[in-house]
C-alpha cells in the first residue's frame, strides 16, 4: 500500500476498498483497480481519486453521494450500460445521470423530458463545417436549435434517450466531443475569442487552450475530481475571456526589464500571470498570486494544481468542494508550496511593479465589424437573442464563414460569435446574408451585453425564465431609454450561476417569489447592482429582493435611468455609480425616478 498511509488508515482502506468492491458487484461489475483483489490499494488512472476517498473516510468523513457512485462504477467504463439504455428509450436515474455528464449527456426533466448535450471546443473555435455538422445533429436528433453558452461552447437540447449515442458519435465524426463537459471535471477551456487575429493582444492563446483541452482528454486520472473546474487563457486581446471568473485564469501580461526572483534575473517579454480561486456563484474572483508563468509551462502548471486539488478537494460537501475553499483553508502560499513540491521546482514570482497594465477590454467589440491584425482582413461579430441560433441560421453562418471569411468560427463568452478573416471586400456581402437570416452584427448598446442562462424552461434549477425575461428587459427599455455606455445585465436563473450574476453591472438570480398569504409564489428575481471583471472586477451588491419577473424590465429602467440622471459626470461608468452609492441611497434614488415617470 502506499507509503502516504499510516496502518490505521490502510485498514480503513481495505474496507472502504471492499464496500466499494462491494456496490460494484451488486452491479454485475468486476473488481477495482484493474483486476486487484478487493482489499488491495487503489491502481491505475482512478488511484489518486480512489486514495482521497479513502483518506476521507479514514479521517471520519462521510462522502457525498457523488463521490460513491463514481467509485462504485467510473462513468468511463459505464457507455455499454449506456447503449443499452438507450437502445431501450430509458432515461436514467439520478446515479447514471450523474455518469452520463462524463459524456456530455445532461437529462434535464422535469424542464424537458429529454436529454441536452454540451459539447468541448477549445478556445471557442470550430471551422465551418464542425458548425454545420452540429446543426445536422442538432436537426435530426435534437431540437432543431443551439445555443452559444457563457463557456464560448455549444449546447443542443431536446435529445431524446434513443437518439443520446448517436449524437455523442455524431460528434466525434465531426472531430468534436463532449467528453468530461459535465458532472465532475474540467469544464470547457476558453480563451480569447479574437486569439491570432487581434492587433492588441499580447499573446495568441490558441495553442495553449489546444493542448490543455488535449491533456485532458488524454489522461483518464484528470477526471472524477471533488467538483467541476474552470480553466481559461486570456491573451490581452479587445474582448475579455472572463478568466477571472475560472479557478485557473492565466493573464497575458508584460513583465518589464528589472524583475528578479530570488536574487535571478526574470526575462522581460510576455508572461502569464497566476490568478487562482474564482467562482463568482460563491462570490469570489480568482485572485492574482504573484507568480508568472512563461506560456509554454502552463500545462505543467494546471497539471500539478489539479493534483493538489483531487488530493486535497473536499468530497463530503458538495457546497465547499471547489479550489476556493482549499484556497481558504489553505491560504495561497501554503497551496502554491504543494504545487512547488509537486514539479519539483519553485514558481516565479515577480512584483506588480514590474508588470505592465494591461490593455483595456473594448466591451463592443464583439459585435459589429472590427479590423484585425492582418491587413485587409476584419472579423464580423454577429448579436445573438441570448446565445441562441436555429439550425437554419446555423447553415448561413457556416456558408458565410466558409464563402467569406476564414473559414473559422469563434464562440464567445458573452454568448455570441466571430466571423474571422472577412476582406474589406466581402463585409457588405457577410451583413446582407445575415439580416436575410434574420441575424445582424448590430445591435443596441444594452442587448449587447445581455447575457442569460437557460433558465426554467431546461433547467429544473431555475426559478425563472431567464432568456424569455432577457428579451422582455430588452424590449421594454429600448424604445424609454438610451445607453450612451457599455451595460452588462446578467440574468441566470439559480445558485449556480451560470450567467454569472454577480459581475454584471446589473445581476438577477431567479427566485420563488412569495405572493399573498397561502404560500403560492411566482417566478422573479433578486437583483444585485455593481459587479464587474477585469480591471473593475468585483462582485455585486444585493440590491433588492423578491422582485417579480415582470416587475424586472420597469425596475431595471428605472436604475439606467437614475444612473443617467445622477451621475458625477457624463463618463462615469454604472458600475462607478453604483459603488459610490450605499444601498439605501441608490433605492431612494431609483424609487424616486421610478415615482416621477
Amino acid at each position: 500500500m502506499s507509503d502516504d498511509f499510516t496502518p490505521e488508515q490502510k485498514r480503513y482502506l481495505e474496507g472502504f476498498m471492499s464496500g466499494m468492491q462491494s456496490a460494484r458487484t451488486a452491479r454485475g461489475l468486476g473488481p477495482l483497480g484493474g483486476g486487484a483483489t478487493p482489499t488491495a490499494a487503489p491502481s491505475g488512472p482512478d488511484r489518486e481519486h480512489l486514495e482521497a476517498q479513502a483518506r476521507t473516510v479514514a479521517a471520519g468523513g462521510k462522502l457525498a453521494e457523488q463521490e460513491k457512485w463514481k467509485a462504485a462504477e467510473h462513468p468511463f467504463d459505464a457507455y455499454a450500460r449506456f447503449k443499452q439504455q438507450a437502445g431501450a428509450g430509458i432515461y436514467p436515474k439520478p446515479d447514471d445521470n450523474f455518469r452520463w455528464r462524463y459524456h456530455g449527456l445532461f437529462y434535464v426533466a422535469p424542464a424537458q423530458n429529454s436529454y441536452m448535450c454540451r459539447l468541448r471546443i477549445p478556445n471557442g473555435i470550430l471551422t465551418s463545417w464542425q458548425f454545420e455538422g452540429v446543426a445536422d445533429l442538432a436537426e435530426r436528433l435534437g431540437g432543431g436549435y443551439s445555443h452559444v453558452t457563457t463557456r464560448a461552447n455549444l449546447q443542443v437540447r431536446e435529445i431524446r434517450a434513443e437518439n443520446g449515442p448517436a449524437f455523442l458519435e455524431g460528434l466525434v465524426d465531426l472531430g468534436l466531443t463532449a467528453k468530461g463537459s459535465g458532472a465532475d471535471n474540467i469544464r470547457n477551456v476558453t480563451g480569447s475569442a479574437t486569439a491570432g487575429i487581434d492587433p492588441l493582444e499580447l499573446l495568441d492563446t490558441r495553442p495553449h487552450a489546444r493542448a490543455w483541452h488535449h491533456h485532458i482528454l488524454n489522461d483518464r486520472s484528470l477526471y472524477g475530481l471533488p467538483r467541476k473546474f474552470n480553466v481559461a487563457f486570456d491573451g490581452a486581446g479587445s474582448i475579455a475571456t472572463l478568466e477571472d471568473t475560472n479557478d485557473i485564469g492565466f493573464q497575458a501580461v508584460e513583465v518589464l526589464d528589472g524583475a528578479s526572483f530570488e536574487g535571478q534575473p526574470v526575462a522581460p517579454g510576455i508572461w502569464y500571470r497566476l490568478a487562482l480561486g474564482g467562482i463568482t456563484g460563491h462570490k469570489d474572483l480568482a485572485r492574482d498570486t504573484g507568480v508568472v508563468v512563461a506560456p509554454a509551462d502552463a500545462i505543467a502548471v494546471s497539471d500539478a494544481i489539479l493534483r493538489v486539488f483531487i488530493a486535497n478537494g473536499d468530497r463530503t460537501d458538495r457546497n465547499r468542494s471547489r479550489l476556493k475553499y482549499v484556497l481558504d483553508a489553505w491560504g495561497f502560499e501554503r497551496f502554491l508550496a504543494a504545487v512547488e513540491e509537486r514539479m519539483g521546482r519553485r514558481l516565479i514570482r515577480v512584483e506588480t511593479a514590474f508588470v505592465a497594465p494591461r490593455p483595456v477590454y473594448d466591451r463592443l467589440a464583439h459585435v459589429g465589424v472590427h479590423r484585425q491584425l492582418q491587413p485587409g482582413l476584419n472579423w464580423v461579430g454577429v448579436a445573438l437573442p441570448v446565445g441562441k441560433l436555429t439550425v437554419a441560421q446555423m447553415r448561413v453562418i457556416a456558408a458565410v464563414a466558409r464563402q467569406c471569411g476564414d473559414g473559422d468560427i469563434r464562440l464567445t463568452v458573452w454568448q455570441n460569435l466571430l466571423i474571422s478573416g472577412v476582406p474589406d471586400a466581402k463585409v457588405e456581402d457577410v451583413l446582407a446574408h445575415l439580416q436575410a437570416a434574420g441575424l445582424s452584427a448590430e445591435t443596441s448598446i444594452l442587448r449587447a451585453g445581455l447575457i442569460a442562462c437557460t433558465g426554467a424552461t431546461g433547467c429544473k434549477f431555475a426559478g425563472a425564465y431567464t432568456k424569455e425575461d432577457a428579451l422582455a428587459i430588452a424590449a421594454h427599455c429600448e424604445p424609454r431609454i438610451t445607453l450612451d455606455q457599455p451595460v452588462n445585465i446578467h440574468l441566470t436563473g439559480c445558485h449556480n450561476s451560470c450567467a454569472q450574476h454577480y459581475i454584471g453591472d446589473l445581476g438577477l438570480i431567479g427566485a420563488k417569489v412569495p405572493v399573498g398569504d397561502e404560500g403560492d409564489t411566482v417566478p422573479g428575481y433578486h437583483v444585485f447592482v455593481g459587479g464587474g471583471f477585469g480591471v473593475e472586477g468585483g462582485i455585486g451588491r444585493e440590491f433588492r429582493t423578491n422582485v417579480k419577473a415582470e416587475e424586472a424590465p420597469a425596475l431595471v429602467e428605472a436604475i439606467l435611468r437614475t444612473w443617467q440622471l445622477h451621475r458625477a459626470a457624463p463618463d462615469e461608468s454604472f458600475v462607478a455609480f453604483a459603488r459610490r452609492h450605499e444601498i439605501a441611497a441608490l433605492n431612494a434614488l431609483v424609487t424616486q425616478t421610478g415615482d416621477a415617470a
